[in-house]
């Protein structure tokens, strides 16, 4: 996307220092106990505004209206709603300089990668699933006897979206347009790490005409504002993503009322590089699979896995590459921002002492990085690499969810498949081959949702997309997700 071409000349979305608001039946407005919550720039560690610290009165608003504007909004045509989601799409591509300033300030990342990636794949969200609905049709079995079956898809209601603080807008409208493109009204709750973005997103609804109450936001904590939206029984429906010790809270509210629900969760997820793999684009995307985003990706490759006779080739080319990424400002061109928060940077912090206590070797990284001028306090650390660990440790067994990765040796395929495969969860993995056999023999062997074969972060928005084991409970994407967010009636008909 050239930014400089499809901006338009707009006014400004947002001032720095603005209060951020909830966005409720077509309006914006602060929390109704008048609560507010700090929202910190991870890059300078320095308070940036405030926005509503939410409970259930403001949700119990919000989901009200969103019912109330059900029946309009299912009842609109498929063209319609269609239309209206490539007019928000048209005015996200508009706006996508400011939205990848504000997205970099909020969340760490650097502005480039919001620029080349995190907006333009919001766009696309909603240009994709207003395109899907208009092909999105029911079915008809004939059956013998004079009768027919014919199985409709029926938009549901009231939809709770709850999206994570690791690529907030990207992943907000990854929820939000297949929800509305089949019909439903939506209440998003956002992280309340992130909460700009989404601010900025209910502004566009509005002045694309999204009609009240079709779109909700909500702003707050998991425990206020989470919480009662979960529980909500107005709310047949649940899209979340997020870590799994949340995963697992939110089914525990939800199974017991019978809601349907879609939880993309946590990742461990192994790359597995054999000694017949182009080595130069193995390492290459390695490094980027590794500490893209800080490593805040659930589809990073934070555990390598190579095969014994190219491992000390691996490691050595993989370390000239990870000494090489800069570390600062992410208003620069670096290769990696800042971690979401203070809390987070610490908690990697602990895992890399974890790695140490159980024996492994940090082979560079490791530490907090203070770059010079106005980011010398933000939440900077360096890419980290570790090995001599074995894979039923913690560091090798848990989500860390920042710029660290280990690396271990394998014997043969049978072995790296015990690796991989050798932990609770099962989002994403790699395989790094030029036997075509091996490949098709490893990937269908790999208790995974996603698998990638000599590439990483390969996405289209047609296929399926979740995971198995602890990473999480159903698929979204294309046909799925459209599936998803609607309910299945089957009308068998005597002709």
């Amino acid at each position: 996307m050239n930014f400089s071409e499809n901006s338009m000349a707009r006014t400004s979305l947002w001032v720095p220092g603005e209060d951020l608001l909830n966005y409720i039946n077509g309006q914006m407005q602060p929390a109704l106990g008048g609560a507010w919550l700090e929202n910190m720039n991870p890059s300078t560690g320095q308070v940036m505004g405030r926005f509503p610290d939410s409970d259930a009165s403001d949700v119990a608003m919000a989901v009200e209206a969103a019912a109330a504007a059900f029946p309009a909004w299912s009842g609109m045509s498929v063209e319609k709603r269609s239309a209206l989601l490539y007019r928000l799409a048209d005015l996200i591509e508009g706006h996508a300089e400011e939205l990848a300033a504000a997205e970099s300030a909020d969340q760490g990342k650097p502005i480039s990668l919001a620029s080349k990636t995190d907006i333009p794949r919001a766009v696309d969200n909603f240009r994709f699933f207003a395109a899907s609905i208009r092909t999105f049709s029911s079915e008809s079995q004939p059956v013998s006897g004079g009768h027919l079956n014919i199985t409709l898809r029926q938009p549901i209601g009231v939809v709770a979206c709850i999206s994570p603080w690791n690529l907030p807008l990207y992943l907000l409208t990854w929820k939000i347009a297949p929800a509305l493109a089949a019909g439903n009204t939506v209440v998003a709750k956002p992280s309340e790490l992130t909460p700009l973005t989404a601010y900025l997103l209910g502004k566009l609804c509005g002045e694309a005409g999204v009609p009240p109450g079709v779109v909700n936001l909500v702003h707050g904590t998991g425990l206020r504002a989470g919480e009662p939206l979960i529980t909500d029984p107005r709310i047949p429906v649940i899209s979340f993503t997020g870590g799994t010790v949340t995963g697992a809270r939110i089914a525990g509210l939800a199974a017991p009322l019978f809601k349907k629900m879609s939880l993309e969760l946590g990742g461990k997820n192994p790359n597995i590089v054999f000694t017949d793999a182009d080595l130069d684009q193995a390492v290459e995307t390695a490094v980027r699979a590794a500490f893209t985003n800080q490593g805040e990706i659930c589809l990073c490759g934070s555990r390598i896995l190579i095969q014994q006779p190219i491992y000390n080739t691996f490691r050595d080319l993989f370390l000239a590459k990870v000494k090489a990424l800069s570390v600062g400002d992410p208003r620069e061109q670096v290769n990696l921002g800042a971690l979401v928060s203070e809390g987070h940077l610490h908690k990697v912090l602990g895992y890399v002492q974890l790695a140490r206590d159980e024996g492994g070797i940090v082979l560079c990284g490791g530490n907090r990085v203070h770059p010079e001028g106005p980011c010398q306090n933000g939440y900077f650390m360096e890419p980290t690499v570790i090995e001599g660990l074995p894979n039923t440790c913690r560091t090798n067994q848990e989500e860390i969810f920042g710029p660290v990765v280990t690396l271990q040796p394998f014997e043969n395929e049978s072995e790296a498949l015990v690796l991989a495969n050798g932990t609770p969860f099962g989002l994403a993995a790699q395989v790094w081959t030029s036997d075509l056999s091996r490949a098709h023999q490893v990937a269908q062997q790999l208790k995974f949702g996603l698998v990638w074969v000599n590439c990483w972060m390969i996405r289209d928005l047609r296929t399926p997309f979740g995971g198995a084991k602890a990473s999480g409970i159903g698929r979204e994407g294309g046909v799925e997700s459209l599936r998803f967010f609607t309910e299945p009636t089957n009308v068998c008909i005597k002709v």
